[in-house]
Formats: structure tokens, sequence, C-alpha cells
């Protein structure tokens, strides 16, 4: 059963490599490359959310793992998802 108080984060969604009609949802100068799960896990908490990891494939890209994040829906995902980038280059820069 789907769960309406949370909101789904894939990795591709950040990745700088895509284009956007490949699943990309940000910006490119707010994206990085190739982005890992765990990345997104430690992005979400700096941003301050609660994530839960899950590995499976990205529809777009079904034959290539990847994984998403499942968050708590607080903000619009427009507005997450900018939040999330852009903690996500600053855990990248601490690499």
């Amino acid at each position: 059963m789907k769960n309406y108080n949370s909101i789904i984060l894939w990795i591709d969604y950040f990745n700088s490599n895509l284009k956007r009609s490949e699943g990309r949802r940000v910006p490119l100068g707010i994206s990085i490359k190739s982005p890992t799960l765990d990345d997104l896990v430690k992005a979400a908490k700096l941003a301050g959310y609660n994530p839960k990891p899950f590995q499976a494939f990205y529809p777009k890209r079904a034959l290539i793992p990847s994984g998403y994040i499942a968050v708590e829906k607080k903000k619009p995902k427009s507005v997450m998802l900018k939040e999330v980038s852009k903690a996500l280059k600053l855990v990248r820069q601490g690499q």
C-alpha cells in the first residue's frame, strides 16, 4: 500500500551525468557526478530529514542498479530536492 506521508528521492535525480529526459530532476549547477546511496543518506540527514534507504532499479534505467530514500513529507518535493541536492554537494566536498 502506498504511503502518502513520505516522498521518494532517487539517486538518479541528482546525477549530473544524466540528462533531464533520463531522470535528473535538479539543475546541473546543484547536481553531482555519480552520487551513491550512502552520499544521499548523509545529505538527507544533513538537510534535517530521517531517510530510509532502499536498493532498487530506477524505472527509466531498469538495467542499471540504483537506489532511493524514503523521507517524511515536510515540504513540497521540489523544495526538498533542492535542499538535499545542496547538502549532497557539501557531503561530496567533505570527502
